[in-house]
């Protein structure tokens, strides 16, 4: 039976090797004179507290692999936020924190603080260069495993050659220490 690296298979760990990083932040919320009358103007201001959950890695599509021999061939995009919400069960009554003297927090006011404290946390997450490079490098270190691993099954040294998309060689060259990781 003649076993080799299977770039189907090699795609399907790449898509399982997502990294999901936890935040905790706060987002405020202040709109000047918010009541509007001008003999009795009031702003509102609240706070909102909320643990967010960024998943990072690579995106499949994008990639391309070829076997030839011994030689494998991985063509690999830079790793990037997939994903980004926040975790609503961590919001509750006493997530937000009204100001005293705000003007009354309506529903509304709620939503479009949730909505900018997603835009928050992906805009925090895109610009962690140590999480992206973290998680490009453990996409490389769990596709070097497999090659590996096929190679010792049938006492073969396979060679990985890499080519690397816009950002990823940086990436890769990296050398992270990211701890808020969770797998």
């Amino acid at each position: 039976k003649n076993v080799k690296p299977e770039p189907s298979q090699m795609k399907a760990i790449c898509e399982l090797a997502v990294m999901k990083c936890y935040y905790h932040n706060v987002a405020k919320y202040k709109e000047e004179n918010a009541t509007g009358m001008l003999w009795w103007e009031k702003d509102r201001h609240f706070w909102m507290e909320y643990a967010g959950i960024v998943t990072i890695g690579v995106d499949t599509s994008l990639m391309n692999i070829e076997v030839e021999d011994e030689n494998v061939t991985i063509t690999i995009p830079p790793a990037k936020v997939l994903g980004c919400k926040v975790d609503e069960t961590t919001l509750t009554e006493d997530s937000f924190i009204v100001a005293q003297n705000s003007a009354k927090v309506e529903a509304e006011h709620q939503t479009e603080a949730f909505k900018s404290a997603k835009d928050k946390l992906e805009s925090e997450a895109k610009s962690n260069f140590t999480l992206l490079a973290a998680a490009q490098q453990r996409v490389q270190k769990l596709l070097e495993d497999y090659v590996t691993n096929i190679g010792n099954s049938v006492g073969k040294t396979y060679k990985i050659k890499w080519i690397y998309l816009g950002g990823a060689e940086e990436l890769n060259n990296a050398k992270s220490s990211a701890s808020t990781i969770s797998e």
